[in-house]
């Protein structure tokens, strides 16, 4: 402390009063900062508040009214379907109003039920997209097992799944992709539309079998008479006769016959399975 100070009260009380007034502007000039702070928070939250109600309100997180008019319209991609053409996915997807609510409040439970109506569609994704507002349809079909015709030289009218169901001509023609055994069948003696699961894998069992003692692929199988069975493949005719359980085991027996068939000169009408004895038909 110096002399002065020592000496003179005065003069430590003025420096107490300047002390004391600075501290004042101190606090004040805080408090001010944090009413500044309080109030910036505040707009920055009602700023923040009109942003989000703006962004939530854009067309953009909702689909078109006319999102299902048209294959090309952008809210809409269909994909994976190779047997139901788009516009029938289309015209199922039409059955439901396009919702007006933001596409993540969307629910895709009754356009699932509708494209499920579709016969060849096993099972169908929706996925949602939010920004833009767009739906993916994921379609999973049945894969087709046998195809019905009612001639050899006609054209399939209808194909039966792998899991028994049958899928008309509104399906039809499949696409060359699908690997499917050709069954000729006049529905009459054994009505096609009454098969079941069972008697469609035991025709793709059947030309399985053949195919793989003949080394050749099966081009048909007439049933168009169910007591006298044939089987076309490309080198000969193979005459089964009625197709039962016993059947497969007669299959067996083509490696035996088919070298003879191909170092015959003459045509040949068929091979005969039919019996105990084999023996092959010649073309007279």
């Amino acid at each position: 402390m110096s002399d002065e100070e020592h000496v003179n009260p005065r003069y430590r009380q003025k420096r107490r009063l300047k002390q004391a007034k600075m501290q004042r502007q101190i606090r004040k000039s805080q408090r001010r900062l944090t009413r500044l702070r309080a109030m910036w928070k505040l707009f920055i939250f009602f700023a923040m508040t009109a942003l989000c109600f703006y962004i939530l309100k854009m067309p953009q997180w909702r689909l078109h009214a006319n999102a299902f008019d048209s294959l090309n319209s952008p809210a809409l991609e269909i994909v994976n379907n190779k047997i139901v053409p788009a516009q029938k996915i289309l015209a199922a997807l039409r059955r439901n109003q396009v919702s007006t609510r933001p596409i993540f409040l969307v629910k895709t439970d009754n356009l699932k039920e509708s494209i499920m109506q579709l016969e060849p569609v096993q099972n169908v994704y929706i996925r949602r997209f939010w920004f833009p507002a767009r739906l993916k349809i994921i379609i999973i079909e049945r894969t087709p097992a046998i195809t019905i015709s009612p001639d050899v030289e006609v054209e399939p009218i209808a194909f039966f799944s792998s899991d028994g169901k049958l899928i008309g001509r509104d399906y039809m023609p499949l696409s060359p992709e699908f690997k499917t055994v050709k069954v000729i069948t006049y529905g009459s003696g054994d009505d096609y539309r009454n098969w079941d699961k069972t008697k469609v894998n035991n025709f793709k069992k059947l030309a399985a079998y053949v195919e793989a003692d003949s080394g050749e692929p099966v081009e048909y199988i007439d049933y168009r008479n169910p007591q006298d069975v044939y089987i076309k493949i490309p080198t000969v005719n193979i005459r089964l006769g009625s197709f039962n359980a016993g059947s497969f085991d007669k299959i067996h027996r083509i490696p035996s016959l088919l070298p003879q068939v191909k170092m015959l000169n003459k045509k040949v009408k068929y091979i005969d399975l039919r019996w105990d004895t084999n023996y092959i038909k010649l073309d007279e």
